[in-house]
């Protein structure tokens, strides 16, 4: 087990410290983990976001094919 401990700038800082996704991985975890969890729960239609301006909507065809839209958002 490690101890990884924050610096105190890290305990003082307003701002949320928390990991950053890149777009590849989102549309990765897209196209396979949330279109296999769609298809398995035998969903029609699936809106989800990460909260980091990430977001993606699924919709099964009538031919049972799965439409995904995804979207993001950077900060520059």
């Amino acid at each position: 087990m490690t101890d990884e401990r924050k610096t105190l700038q890290e305990m003082t800082s307003d701002e949320p410290q928390h990991e950053k996704r890149d777009r590849k991985n989102w549309v990765a975890f897209v196209e396979s983990d949330v279109v296999n969890f769609l298809q398995l729960s035998d969903l029609e239609k699936m809106t989800i976001d990460d909260g980091e301006g990430n977001k993606a909507k699924l919709t099964r065809r009538k031919d049972g094919s799965v439409y995904v839209e995804c979207t993001s958002s950077n900060v520059l």
